[in-house]
């Protein structure tokens, strides 16, 4: 009888999804599945086989985002976007915290329930803190990440964060969220520096999942999360620091600097994390930024040799449809890194770091 009853209930959910004439089948041409989590019922798409790609949106979005980056990487990928819960298709149960730190448990769920695995992590805007954290708790699952426009910081001591912030929990911004579905209708177009990519029909498919005050609720949680869970992310982000005495213990642990493409001239700042992962054996987690404003992650395993007070290391990685083979080597003193870099596309260039 329960069994009945769930079938029942999943092919309702189902039919709501489909009966929702707004989406337009032609720009979203997915079969919608669902997973029930402990929180509510999660909607999602999972298209394609091979490697997978675990897409994760901020706000105000949905799944919908990803729908051309899926149409294109599930030819050779398996490729899954998940809705939030209260977002896009997702149930939106009433009285929940709707924090950051509850949507990343919410994923963290998903991915065991799922027991997916090797999972190259796409994140965007508020999804970069829900996916990385999820990532962090399942991270024997991790592969590799992306990142755009996201970071994983504390919030509270950047003025510009503090003046959203100071908006956003003022009456006149609680008014604009709530009764005007504020996010979507205006802040989104904002987010698009190409107007063309933002046509009305789809803009549509970002403010129809929030038709009433109960809905926007979504919003405004994450919205006042700006500054509101800085210290969960900073938390986040120390957790993946490795904890080294003082002095350091050879190269290990964590390391900041810059890199630069030698053909192109491009540059930005980079983070890295070297665990020990087998004798001779060291892992590299590096997290670079460029443009300014995007930013990336992956890790690549290195060989290690060690003279005198000098470490060598090289290694391989293959970044899959993200990257290709990526090659890499340098050399290391326990303060200073300087290293090489070649990717199969053509592009190559040098990485500097020394201890944060």
């Amino acid at each position: 009888m329960k069994r009945a009853l769930y079938i029942l209930f999943l092919i309702i959910m189902n039919s709501k999804a489909f009966s929702q004439s707004w989406i337009d089948t032609t720009l979203y041409p997915f079969e919608n599945r669902f997973l029930q989590l402990e929180t509510g019922n999660m909607h999602y798409v999972d298209e394609g086989k091979g490697e997978t790609i675990l897409f994760v949106h901020g706000t105000p979005t949905w799944s919908f985002l990803y729908r051309d980056f899926i149409k294109e990487l599930s030819k050779e990928n398996r490729c899954i976007a998940i809705d939030h819960i209260g977002f896009g298709l997702s149930e939106k149960p009433d009285s929940v915290p709707g924090t950051p730190e509850w949507h990343a448990q919410n994923l963290s769920e998903f991915i065991k329930k799922m027991n997916l695995q090797n999972i190259t992590l796409v994140v965007h805007d508020f999804g970069g803190p829900i996916g990385l954290a999820a990532g962090i708790e399942n991270n024997d699952r991790i592969n590799k990440v992306v990142l755009f426009n996201s970071w994983l910081w504390a919030t509270k001591q950047n003025q510009e964060a503090q003046k959203i912030d100071k908006l956003i929990n003022s009456r006149l911004g609680k008014f604009m969220y709530l009764n005007m579905n504020f996010s979507p209708k205006v802040l989104l177009k904002k987010g698009f520096a190409n107007k063309k990519n933002l046509s009305k029909k789809v803009h549509q498919h970002y403010i129809k999942p929030f038709p009433d005050k109960n809905s926007r609720t979504y919003l405004l949680n994450l919205a006042t999360a700006l500054v509101g869970s800085s210290d969960w992310y900073q938390k986040q982000w120390d957790q993946v620091r490795i904890e080294t005495k003082e002095p350091h213990s050879g190269i290990l642990g964590a390391w900041t600097g810059t890199w630069k493409s030698m053909p192109t001239g491009h540059n930005g700042k980079l983070k890295c994390i070297i665990k020990e992962k087998d004798d001779n054996v060291y892992e590299f987690y590096y997290w670079a930024t460029w443009a300014k404003v995007l930013s990336g992650g992956f890790r690549t395993s290195c060989e290690v040799s060690k003279k005198d007070a000098l470490w060598t290391f090289e290694g391989t990685q293959n970044l899959g449809a993200l990257g290709g083979k990526f090659s890499h080597k340098g050399k290391a003193t326990s303060k200073k890194i300087e290293a090489t870099y070649k990717a199969e596309h053509g592009d190559h260039g040098i990485f500097t770091l020394t201890r944060p």
